[in-house]
């Protein structure tokens, strides 16, 4: 037990030296505080210069919370609770893989590293993504899940920053069910997860943004604001009452296992989820709306 305290101190000193290095314009390329607000101003300019709705504010419904929402959940999250989380669970896989006389080593199926790096990174790029898709259709599908996952559906005004308005437990639904695939795969260097992060963020941003666009024949492949709409429709047809569109930045997923629904233009479709008016408007209410639930 002493070992495993010892781990989630060390991750939280270590995350917030880490945290004031980026915040203090650490010189590297990968510097995810100050790429998180590039990337989001970059996609707010186009969503004034060319919206496609054109009579929704430029600070939309919801604009500020979701701002909160963004660095909580991509900063404060990590230093409250996802950091120390991801270390123990780490320690403990390895700790239980010793009793059965196994290391992770003797796990993993081939090692990224003795990849060619564009290979290496696009196998980890896919089983990041697959694996997220059916963690997404968990969200959906189970009473449990769906009920933290209504946070990210209270949005009732599609913006960029509407991407990572999402309940604190997700991550921790998301990184559990990722780690043994990753484990899986063997070992990846930081800067190559950078390069597939802010891919991944920039496609998110897009996908939520006011934004009619939907990449021609690529949609087939990659996740766009045209087919992301569809996932946030407040009424959907019986037979796709779990919803519809789980992509994250692959739509490819969607198209393969049938998925996929884009009936017509969603541009005015209502958002939101059936019994969305008596959900929670705060961040503080949103957070605990789960909790509420078990009473």
């Amino acid at each position: 037990m002493e070992k495993y305290i010892e781990i989630i101190k060390n991750s939280y000193l270590g995350y917030w030296n880490y945290l004031k290095n980026e915040i203090l314009f650490q010189s590297n390329w990968d510097n995810y505080f100050y790429g998180l607000i590039i990337v989001s101003l970059v996609v707010w300019i186009l969503e004034i210069l060319i919206p496609w709705r054109k009579n929704q504010a430029r600070f939309r419904r919801d604009f500020w919370l979701d701002a909160f929402y963004m660095f909580f959940n991509f900063f404060l999250l990590n230093l409250i609770v996802l950091i120390a989380l991801s270390n123990t669970t780490e320690a403990f896989l390895n700790d239980t893989l010793k009793i059965i006389g196994l290391n992770l080593s003797d796990i993993q199926l081939f090692d990224i590293d003795l990849l060619p790096k564009a290979l290496g990174l696009l196998i980890f790029f896919l089983v990041s993504d697959f694996t997220q898709w059916n963690t997404h259709r968990l969200l959906h599908r189970i009473p449990f899940l769906w009920n933290f996952h209504k946070v990210h559906h209270s949005v009732k005004e599609m913006g960029f920053s509407a991407h990572l308005r999402y309940h604190w437990m997700e991550p921790v639904i998301y990184k559990s069910l990722l780690y043994l695939p990753i484990a899986i795969i063997g070992g990846f260097d930081a800067q190559d997860v950078a390069i597939v992060h802010f891919f991944a963020l920039t496609i998110g941003h897009l996908n939520h943004a006011n934004l009619g666009w939907d990449y021609g024949l690529l949609k087939y492949i990659f996740n766009n604001p045209k087919m992301h709409i569809w996932h946030h429709a407040r009424n959907l047809p019986p037979h796709v009452k779990y919803g519809v569109n789980f992509g994250i930045t692959l739509s490819i997923w969607d198209y393969i296992f049938k998925t996929n629904h884009i009936p017509k233009d969603g541009k005015d479709i209502e958002l939101g989820f059936e019994g969305d008016e008596y959900f929670p408007k705060d961040f503080i209410q949103q957070e605990i709306y789960p909790i509420k639930l078990k009473k």
